[in-house]
């Protein structure tokens, strides 16, 4: 849809890109006590995904929510988008989304048919999930914002987090990096329309089909890589695991239109907060030209699944995966702590 409110004119982050650093989270919530329940299997504690709440022997309640900015200009897109992103949550616990609420900041100015368009977008991608949005909030403000409230539901002895890697085990990313930066070179009006076309696709991609296979296999943990980057989500792995993870960096896929973007300097501000978040944590245990480092730093919007299964059935679990995710990879392995929580190899 052609509209003549440029959505991303409205806002001064994009996406993913405007989340508080993950460090400046940890700050802020530094002091205060989780609260505890026999129930409540997952918390904030571990930085995971979402969370979890135990409702019967053979049911859990998984809740979330996302939302952003506008990355893209159509609003069709950009609602599903945002909506992807926030049902990605529900996908990483090894989760079925289920029910959905709208979040909704209109900026004055915007049409009705752009503010319509951003929820039908919403709506898209909920109904491919097989999620029902049964309501939710709007109100008006400076920057337009939209994103779902979601629940859903997991058997509790299937649930996935972000903290039980295991030595032995293999890494496997299911989308290719590099969406802030080239996010941030389309905003910059300095990118190939066909690229962007390629990247807003990707975006838009559900991580259903990759859930749907991940949970066939004996995978021990998972995350969406989102705002804080491969490194800033690997790096919560590793601590909440108590492990290292290793990135064969040479294996990771990205976009080759956003190497060069980074070579150029042209990165998002959240890079920056990504690597000043992770860096202590991650060891170069070669040499890898700082672009490259960029990339693995880049926010992600509606980034794929990062997970870790063991290394035995890692090469069949990629093998279905590739038959509709071609871009899936194994990006590296987990071992015992080493002296770093994160080796680039």
């Amino acid at each position: 849809m052609e509209t003549q409110v440029k959505l991303t004119k409205l806002a001064n982050c994009a996406g993913c890109g405007a989340k508080l650093g993950a460090g400046t989270l940890a700050r802020m919530l530094e002091g205060f006590k989780p609260h505890a329940a026999p129930r409540l299997i997952v918390g904030y504690d571990k930085s995971d995904d979402a969370s979890v709440y135990v409702l019967d022997e053979n049911t859990a309640l998984i809740q979330t929510t996302d939302f952003f900015p506008p990355i893209v200009d159509d609003p069709f897109l950009y609602g599903r988008i945002a909506a992807v992103n926030a049902l990605s949550d529900v996908y990483a616990m090894g989760g079925e989304p289920k029910l959905a609420l709208n979040l909704l900041c209109a900026a004055e100015g915007m049409p009705e048919d752009a503010i319509r368009e951003i929820l039908r977008g919403g709506y898209d991608a909920a109904y491919e999930a097989g999620a029902i949005i049964t309501g939710g909030h709007t109100i008006r403000g400076a920057e337009p914002i939209y994103g779902l409230a979601v629940s859903g539901f997991v058997h509790p002895q299937k649930v996935l987090t972000n903290s039980n890697a295991k030595p032995g085990d293999a890494l496997i990313l299911t989308k290719p990096l590099g969406v802030g930066i080239l996010t941030t070179a389309a905003k910059a009006g300095m990118a190939d329309p066909a690229v962007m076309e390629r990247v807003y696709a990707q975006m838009a991609q559900l991580n259903k089909a990759a859930r749907d296979i991940m949970v066939t296999y004996p995978v021990h943990s998972c995350t969406d890589v989102t705002g804080f980057s491969l490194l800033g989500h690997g790096y919560e792995m590793a601590q909440g695991s108590g492990c290292t993870l290793h990135f064969v960096v040479d294996a990771v896929p990205f976009h080759p239109e956003a190497l060069e973007f980074a070579s150029m300097g042209l990165v998002p501000a959240g890079a920056y907060r990504n690597r000043q978040y992770a860096a202590d944590g991650v060891k170069l245990c070669r040499e890898i030209p700082l672009a490259v480092q960029d990339l693995l730093y880049d926010p992600q919007t509606s980034g794929g699944l990062l997970f870790a299964l063991p290394q035995a059935v890692a090469p069949a679990c990629l093998r279905q995966l590739q038959a509709s995710i071609p871009c899936a990879a194994i990006v590296g392995y987990v071992s015992e702590k080493k002296d770093a929580f994160v080796c680039l190899e």
